[in-house]
């Protein structure tokens, strides 16, 4: 994830996100030993389980079966997707933190990981030391979406009606901590506006009440908004990140169109127990930044919305600790508190 600074926003935001995260505990620290050496050499000697913490037919659990089967014909083992949607991730993060640490037992999680850990001070696992960063997977960005009864044609537009309605309107997003509410709240205060939150259970209920009317705007995920912006039920605004998509080359960014400096990329990424042998983890992510290369998983990411985007384990450990505590700074100074 990406942060926004605006020369022209409240100045909570800027001194929010003038601050680079150079500190605070990292994501795993292994030690390996000569058992643990014998244990990757033979690795994977068996099926490998990918948790998602979502539902069938989400963009975890699609990026999973995508790249499944192609961890099936590098090593030969079956990878097993398990989806456990429940409490907004934490069961499924609960199950990895908890499972040996051999490398058979892994997440493919989004950057709402990042987002319940900053929230919630009670979770049923320590979000940075249970876990080790593997690999990122994808980068999702969003798209600034509104009602075409709304009015509005531009995002100076819309942040002008939002000043002269202070407090009167809504952003939706698909629930507190996600990433659709986190650039929400992003964009509120680098534009330094009032509107209130509304949060939903999923995406499509989100889009729905902006496209009726009932919600002046939302950041949504590209893909569910691109069907419903084609047919004229959503007018997209702009877009999220700091250059152009290539799906949407005529829509500027939202830095481009009135917040210069402002950028949200969330993620998609795989996270493993945190004392898994470290070259387990390299073997695995290594692996993983081949397949995404692959012409016909690349091509298949980018038609959801996403683009392609793989790390070193180092990396993304830094990225999800720095996001952890970026998006708490930011949910401090916009005022927002678990439900």
């Amino acid at each position: 994830m990406k942060y926004c600074v605006a020369p022209f926003a409240n100045p909570i935001v800027v001194g929010v996100m003038a601050a680079v995260v150079a500190s605070g505990p990292a994501l795993a620290a292994q030690t390996p030993s000569a058992a643990e050496a014998v244990a990757t050499q033979r690795y994977p000697g068996g099926p490998v389980r990918m948790v998602v913490p979502f539902t069938p037919g989400s963009a975890s659990d699609i990026l999973a079966r995508l790249i499944g089967p192609k961890l099936l014909e590098a090593w030969g083992h079956q990878i097993i997707v398990d989806n456990r949607p429940s409490a907004g991730g934490t069961v499924a993060g609960s199950i990895v933190a908890s499972a040996a640490h051999d490398g058979y037992t892994l997440m493919l999680t989004s950057s709402g990981f990042a987002g319940s850990a900053a929230l919630y001070d009670k979770l049923p696992y320590d979000s940075l030391k249970d876990f080790s960063g593997v690999t990122q997977v994808v980068s999702t960005p969003l798209v600034l979406v509104v009602g075409p009864a709304l009015g509005v044609k531009s995002v100076k537009d819309l942040i002008a009606l939002a000043q002269q309605k202070s407090g009167q309107l809504n952003f939706s997003s698909s629930g507190i901590g996600s990433g659709t509410h986190y650039a929400g709240e992003l964009f509120k205060l680098a534009a330094g506006i009032n509107a209130v939150h509304v949060p939903y259970r999923g995406t499509p209920e989100a889009i729905n009440d902006v496209i009726s009317g009932r919600i002046q705007f939302m950041t949504a995920p590209v893909l569910p908004a691109m069907a419903l912006v084609k047919s004229g039920r959503l007018s997209v605004l702009g877009v999220t990140t700091r250059e152009r998509m290539a799906l949407l080359p005529d829509v500027p960014t939202i830095a481009e169109a009135a917040l210069p400096g402002f950028e949200y990329d969330g993620w998609y990424g795989i996270l493993a127990p945190s004392k898994t042998p470290r070259a387990i983890i390299n073997k695995i992510s290594a692996e993983v930044a081949r397949i995404l290369k692959l012409p016909e998983v690349a091509d298949k990411i980018v038609t959801t919305g996403a683009v392609p985007r793989s790390s070193t384990p180092q990396e993304f450990d830094k990225l999800v600790r720095e996001e952890i505590l970026m998006r708490g700074k930011v949910f401090k100074a916009a005022g927002v508190k678990p439900d």
